[in-house]
């Protein structure tokens, strides 16, 4: 008998092996069907079925063939692996900077997800993304340890308009170094002025930038150094779920953000 990998090595070699072994754990099919969904010649769908009824992974009804309850065991774990291996190559250059103690979804939850990278043409590619998400959303939601001039700008021009609604939660340093600013310290007073802005404050580091734009969840992820490195966004069950209690975890533990505490004398 062969050994566990040997089998994964003997799907994995041939993905016409792969392929026929979903379509049977979904339905049944001719030799002839299967010639055509898969495109695999009849002396090979020959052998693979052969190979298949060998290891009792289907049986034969009639003309057809189908997948036994072992065969469907067998193709859900291969699907399972397939989608782990593909959300691992797309997230294999970003994994160091995110914040993974943080995130207690399944990482598959981020294999539609939206990778936004700098680029030599686009170094701020990033920040261009988070932008057109709140360019297009309704409902912002975030916690985070910076807020930078271009969202702090958009945000106070679509929430003063009436178009948009937003509650942040930021750490302490995030909303020093916009009150350090003159012109930056009244876009944020004109913020907090607006009737749908709620702003926190939290005195304790916040190791994430997380923001929930409506239906999507935006993770800006930076290096040690505090380089901005990708922005990443889904549009998750899971993911928003997550976002949204970690923005009122943070709540819970911070302190509403008053005009009067931003001026200086």
């Amino acid at each position: 008998m062969e050994s566990p990998l040997e089998e994964i090595e003997f799907l994995a070699l041939s993905p016409n092996r792969v392929d026929v072994l979903e379509l049977l754990s979904d339905g049944r099919y001719t030799r002839r069907e299967l010639a055509e969904a898969t495109g695999a010649s009849q002396a090979t769908l020959g052998r693979i079925l052969g190979d298949f009824d060998e290891r009792s992974w289907i049986r034969r009804e009639d003309s057809r063939y189908v997948a036994t309850a072992t065969g469907r065991l067998v193709s859900g774990g291969v699907s399972d692996l397939r989608e782990i291996v593909e959300t691992e190559r797309k997230l294999r250059d970003v994994v160091e900077y995110m914040p993974t103690e943080s995130l207690s979804f399944d990482l598959r939850r981020l294999s539609e997800a939206r990778i936004t990278a700098p680029s030599q043409t686009r170094p701020n590619a990033p920040v261009q993304r988070l932008l057109e998400l709140l360019e297009d959303a309704s409902e912002v939601r975030t916690a985070s340890h910076a807020f930078n001039e271009q969202t702090l700008s958009i945000v106070r021009e679509r929430v003063t308009a009436g178009e948009l609604t937003f509650d942040g939660v930021f750490s302490e340093s995030a909303i020093d170094a916009l009150a350090e600013d003159a012109g930056l310290r009244a876009r944020l007073e004109s913020l907090l002025e607006a009737d749908g802005a709620r702003i926190w404050i939290v005195d304790e580091d916040v190791p994430l930038a997380v923001v929930g734009a409506d239906e999507a969840v935006a993770l800006l992820l930076r290096d040690a150094d505090g380089v901005l490195r990708a922005a990443v966004d889904v549009d998750d069950d899971a993911v928003r779920s997550w976002a949204e209690e970690t923005v009122r975890e943070y709540r819970t533990r911070a302190t509403p953000l008053e005009s009067e505490a931003l001026r200086t004398d």
